[in-house]
């Protein structure tokens, strides 16, 4: 199992860039809520959110 998990972080780490998040005390109690009533992840939401955001203001 470990290399299974080894190569899946692997290819994370590859692929994806991270990003560390930081906002006010409870606020992402409230986006995670929002982000499981629409029926999406957290890490979803947020990116629909900022996409929809860029496209806005292009």
């Amino acid at each position: 199992m470990a290399g299974k998990a080894e190569y899946k972080n692997q290819w994370q780490k590859e692929n994806y860039d991270r990003v560390n998040l930081t906002m006010p005390k409870g606020k992402k109690a409230i986006i995670q809520a929002q982000a499981d009533s629409e029926g999406k992840s957290l890490n979803g939401y947020i990116n629909e959110a900022i996409d929809e955001k860029m496209e806005r203001e292009e």
